[in-house]
């Protein structure tokens, strides 16, 4: 794998994880009030508005595309957190607890991105980054149909997978959109 886009991506994850401790430390763990289905469709809140600012070339309001892939990358984070804590029945998490949960699934997506990274040989890097919305929009559907068959499947990946594709999908954008250039 390219020793760059590991860098990048810790880059980007690392940005995203300041922004999340802030708000951890400002609102605490409120969204652990948030069931499953909830946070997915926070997170297609935010792909269809990205898709709607491409599509019309304008917005309206001031918040940039960029804050709405961070937004996915962490709420995608939290999404994996209450997958793993779905019997912890506790709403309020500090924050030195949550950002071990943090740093533990963005190290499994890093990981997997590696794995996928080496065997499609960087193809991210030759998509639109309106191609890596549909992408992620179209794992959205996919998540959402997995929930409402109360997370069973015959042959796919499970939701957990999906919102990691997610998360390097959103880093995808954000490299590509030179984020790391600013």
């Amino acid at each position: 794998m390219n020793t760059t886009t590991k860098e990048q991506f810790h880059q980007v994850v690392g940005h995203c994880r300041t922004l999340f401790e802030k708000k951890t430390i400002d609102y605490g763990t409120a969204w652990r009030i948030l069931r499953l289905p909830s946070i997915t469709d926070q997170i297609f809140i935010k792909a269809q508005r990205i898709r709607s600012i491409q599509d019309k070339g304008t917005q309206l309001v001031e918040d940039d595309i960029r804050g709405e892939f961070i937004g996915i990358i962490n709420y995608c984070l939290m999404a994996l957190t209450q997958l793993e804590l779905k019997d912890d029945e506790r709403l309020e998490l500090g924050a030195e607890e949550v950002m071990k949960y943090y740093d533990k699934h963005a190290k499994q997506t890093l990981d997997l991105m590696s794995q996928k990274n080496h065997d499609y040989g960087e193809a991210w890097r030759s998509m639109r980054v309106s191609s890596i919305t549909d992408i992620i929009l179209m794992k959205l559907l996919r998540v959402k149909q997995i929930e409402d068959n109360s997370g069973k499947t015959l042959v796919s990946e499970g939701i957990d997978a999906n919102y990691q594709d997610m998360i390097n999908y959103a880093v995808f954008a954000l490299i590509l959109d030179g984020f790391l250039d600013e």
